[in-house]
């Protein structure tokens, strides 16, 4: 039962696209939030195309908090989503509501902690660091925070001092063990030691470069053949595994208990590729639209 926040620290590295892939892939329930402040949901529009009208999202739990229901309010703003035991809480609907985001931040990550009483665990979307209203003390209040990155020159070295900031913050707060690398296309060119050698942060996990599958979680498109074994669905279960180990190394208690929760779950109906990735068969991707 833990939070685990997803950010950048330049250009597209994929990172809403692993956070989708992760909560599909989680073998427990999982709360997936948008906390990207750019506005728009990417998530709606991509994974969901659209299919579900925009409703209730993260500028709602303003008004929440500020009535003092912050904690109650966040299971009736999200939304279940195909796969199993994955529901979203929306991001904002447009950039200028990220001014209103600021006082949100430190009682929200308070309040996703208090999620694990449900059973469920949180992966967080925060996109870029350092934009406008982007969500410093989700950041730093995760239990693991992943920077995401590619492993080409030009990745590695914009996202160098966003990793010395990071590490120094981590660091003065006496929670440096939370902090790690997600890597996309680890190989392209340079490898795991090469990455954390540069960033001084250790990887915790790799994700496969694999334009057909990554295009399924951003942008809905149709499973390509031999969906559950392509290279981007079986990094996403190892990252998945590695991510728990990594927790399980600060939370034993936690993630042990974890696993025994979802020991005894029967697996759901298969109606979307998302199925794959636990395991089951698959239908098309349009079969259930």
């Amino acid at each position: 039962m833990a939070v685990i926040v997803l950010v950048s620290a330049s250009g597209s590295p994929g990172v809403t696209t692993a956070a989708v892939g992760l909560a599909l892939s989680w073998p427990r329930p999982v709360l997936l939030v948008e906390a990207n402040p750019t506005g728009g949901s990417s998530i709606l529009a991509g994974y969901l195309r659209g299919t579900l009208p925009p409703g209730d999202s993260l500028i709602d739990l303003v008004f929440a908090h500020r009535d003092g229901t912050l904690v109650d309010a966040i299971p009736g703003l999200c939304t279940p989503i195909p796969g199993p035991g994955v529901t979203l809480l929306p991001g904002t609907r447009a950039h200028g509501q990220a001014r209103s985001l600021g006082a949100l931040w430190e009682p929200l990550t308070a309040a996703l902690h208090s999620v694990d009483a449900l059973g469920q665990d949180v992966i967080v979307d925060a996109g870029r660091l350092g934009l406008a209203g982007f969500p410093e003390p989700l950041v730093y209040g995760g239990d693991c925070t992943l920077l995401v990155t590619r492993t080409n020159l030009v990745a590695l070295s914009g996202a160098r001092s966003w990793a010395q900031t990071l590490h120094r913050g981590f660091e003065e707060q006496g929670a440096l063990a939370s902090l790690g690398l997600l890597l996309v296309g680890e190989g392209s060119p340079y490898g795991a030691r090469e990455v954390s050698t540069v960033l001084a942060v250790p990887v915790t996990a790799s994700v496969a470069w694999d334009d057909a599958s990554a295009r399924v979680f951003a942008h809905g498109a149709p499973a390509p053949r031999k969906f559950g074994s392509r290279p981007l669905v079986r990094s996403l279960r190892a990252a998945t595994t590695a991510i728990q180990d990594r927790l399980g190394a600060t939370r034993p208690a936690s993630i042990g208990a974890a696993g025994s929760a979802m020991a005894g779950l029967a697996p759901p109906a298969p109606t979307h590729p998302a199925a794959v990735l636990n395991g089951y068969a698959s239908t098309k991707h349009g079969g259930n639209r």
